[in-house]
């Protein structure tokens, strides 16, 4: 915690960004084109906001037997590959808005008490929303085919 906190009307700091857990899994796990986010994230270009919740459903889904990770290869991802690069959060807000799948409410959450500048996302309920809070929904691969990337003051688009 202590880091500089950052305002959604735009800074020279790097985006604040919530990735849900097909994106994180996708991102750390495969080598398609959500797997750039890894190196965006790891040269402070993405700035990752990271909660108990969130954090703990990342743990959950590695360890589904799909993925054929052990233990330690677990721990090695979240230690190595994502603490040392994501800002804690601690969340308080509590509302329910996605109805047909409530634990995705944990991303909004997040999102909002860290005042992030998007959630990006595989889910189709978050992506249904576009928007929460002033806060945009994009998928892995509009954020990179759209390039948006930090240009020094807050997420600009390619366009």
């Amino acid at each position: 915690m202590g880091k500089k906190k950052v305002s959604r009307s735009g800074s020279s700091a790097a985006s604040r960004v919530v990735l849900d857990t097909s994106v994180f899994i996708s991102a750390i796990l495969f080598h398609g084109r959500p797997s750039q986010l890894v190196g965006l994230w790891q040269k402070g270009r993405l700035h990752v906001l990271m909660s108990s919740d969130v954090l703990n459903e990342y743990v959950r889904v590695l360890a589904y037997p799909k993925f054929r990770l052990a233990k330690e290869d677990i721990k090695s991802i979240i230690e190595q590959d994502l603490i040392p690069f994501v800002e804690p959060v601690k969340t308080s807000a509590v509302f329910r808005i996605i109805a047909e799948d409530p634990s995705d409410d944990k991303f909004l959450v997040l999102a909002v008490d860290g005042q992030a500048d998007l959630i990006i996302s595989g889910d189709k309920h978050l992506l249904a929303l576009k928007e929460f809070r002033g806060i945009k929904i994009v998928t892995a691969e509009e954020f990179l085919s759209l390039n948006m990337i930090v240009l020094g003051s807050g997420i600009k688009t390619g366009r």
